[in-house]
């Protein structure tokens, strides 16, 4: 039977496709590992190796090499002999020594080698080897005694036996997640105005967010302490609104309630009343004291506002609690910025209302402080989007819609963190990289290669926005190949 791999031909290399033996090399490179089986005094003679094939394995590539294995029934012994960076020897020994497991990945079961991380679909299973295949560690090529242990395995195996086993095909599965990978708190959004925050926001949910079911309120999507940036926080056009399914005046009516501070008929707690009424003995308008804190002192770190009342709201059974917790105020770059915290919010229904509440209040302290309002930052400790009842195709809506518009997009979207200038140095065979903003020069980055400038940049954080970073990627490995033909003697 002849060694005819499913996956990876490209990546395999065969020495004696009829022969029994596989050798993994793990992370080392198949090279290397060639020159020490040749050192050992091994047959790698296509005619009569008993190597079939050799090749590496990184981790990632466990479910294809297990089927190629499963498709090529003669290889009855697998060798591991190269050095490991990633785990690749513990799982390939855990799945044969100690099985699987269930488990969860992204939302959906999978099922996990025992004793590691790593994570397989059901396709294949140890026990579909039994009786076909031994699995043989043979250390580090780097080692002592790896020449020995080298010659002295392959000299103990048994004769080639007859191949009786069939050929088996199984393709890789395809499983249904309910979320791609993210760090599930480490989410942070830049928006011009809101409503392009708010449909950021909703992307990140709708892809990102973790399936979590609340005791009383049923399933939702959840991420934590997502970081919202509103760069230019006005409220948005009565039109824009309509447009999203939300009623104008309804917002207006919010901002008036959160400036007020009368406790509303029948509820527990209110933001105005918080805010304006609620602590202190006199019942102490914190808006107004952090103007004046602010118009005496306009540099001021002390306007931090709590609506967090913790003997009531943590140490008491009074029900109602605030979702807005905490306001922090600060002239910063000559305008007045607001950062908000929130305790739990509604992504789908009450983000983008809150969001023109804190416009209300920060216009308001700044007018009374004779400051311009600035950006502002919104912090959700736990953000969820409810899917029944029709917010789930409300978000797969919006987040489609986010997708073509930034499809379309033909304008240019500056990075925070400044521009690249890259020119091709022939004389010094160098590669330079200048980086600028707001065209001034701030710092050369040079190298002979795009993969060494890369390790500077990343070294610097000198980049933040991802598209920038491909564009950037693509830019360096032109300018390394203009480099080489320098080099050649080719303009």
């Amino acid at each position: 039977m002849e060694f005819i791999p499913l996956y990876y031909q490209d990546k395999i290399h065969l020495i004696n496709p009829h022969g029994d033996v596989g050798i993994v090399t793990l992370w080392s490179p198949v090279k290397v590992v060639r020159q020490h089986l040749d050192e050992s005094g091994i047959d790698l003679m296509p005619e009569s190796s008993r190597i079939a094939a050799i090749g590496t394995l990184y981790g990632e590539g466990l479910p294809e090499l297990l089927r190629n294995l499963l498709h090529n029934p003669q290889i009855r012994y697998l060798l591991l002999f190269g050095v490991d960076l990633g785990g690749s020897r513990e799982s390939l020994l855990g799945f044969f020594q100690r099985g699987l497991e269930p488990t969860l990945c992204l939302g959906a079961v999978v099922h996990r080698i025992v004793g590691t991380s790593q994570k397989l679909d059901d396709g294949v299973r140890p026990e579909a080897f039994q009786g076909r295949l031994t699995l043989i560690d043979l250390g580090k090529p780097a080692d002592p005694e790896s020449g020995a242990r080298l010659r002295d395995t392959m000299a103990a195996l048994p004769p080639v036996q007859v191949v009786t086993g069939e050929r088996i095909a199984t393709p890789l599965a395809r499983f249904e997640v309910t979320r791609f990978p993210s760090d599930p708190r480490g989410h942070q959004i830049q928006g011009a105005g809101p409503l392009e925050a708010w449909q950021e926001l909703i992307h990140r949910l709708y892809r990102f967010g973790h399936r979590v079911t609340l005791t009383g309120k049923g399933e939702r999507l959840e991420l934590q302490h997502v970081k919202v940036i509103i760069q230019n926080p006005q409220e948005e056009p009565a039109a824009r609104l309509r447009e999203y399914g939300f009623d104008p005046e309804a917002f207006t009516r919010y901002q008036e309630r959160i400036l007020s501070d009368e406790l509303p008929p029948d509820q527990h707690y209110g933001y105005g009343n918080r805010l304006r009424g609620y602590f202190g003995t006199e019942r102490h308008d914190t808006l107004a004291e952090a103007a004046r804190k602010l118009r005496d002192n306009p540099d001021s770190r002390h306007v931090f506002i709590s609506l967090w009342d913790t003997g009531r709201d943590l140490l008491s059974d009074a029900p109602g609690h605030p979702c807005l917790v905490s306001l922090f105020l600060r002239r910063f770059e000559e305008r007045l910025t607001l950062a908000a915290l929130f305790r739990t919010h509604n992504a789908l229904t009450a983000w983008l209302m809150n969001v023109h509440g804190l416009i209300a209040i920060q216009r308001l302290i700044a007018t009374e402080a004779g400051l311009t309002p600035g950006a502002m930052t919104i912090i959700s400790h736990s953000i969820t989007i409810d899917p029944q009842g029709g917010g789930w195709e409300r978000a797969r809506t919006i987040h489609d819609f986010r997708n073509k518009a930034k499809c379309e997009q033909s304008e240019f979207q500056q990075d925070p963190h400044g521009d690249f200038v890259i020119s091709v140095n022939g004389e010094s065979g160098l590669i330079v990289v200048d980086h600028r903003f707001e065209g001034q020069s701030l710092h050369r980055y040079t190298g002979t290669t795009a993969e060494e400038i890369e390790r500077q940049l990343v070294l610097d954080l000198a980049i933040s926005d991802i598209g920038h970073a491909l564009y950037l990627g693509r830019e360096l490995g032109r300018a390394e190949a203009r480099l080489k033909n320098l080099k050649r003697g080719k303009p």
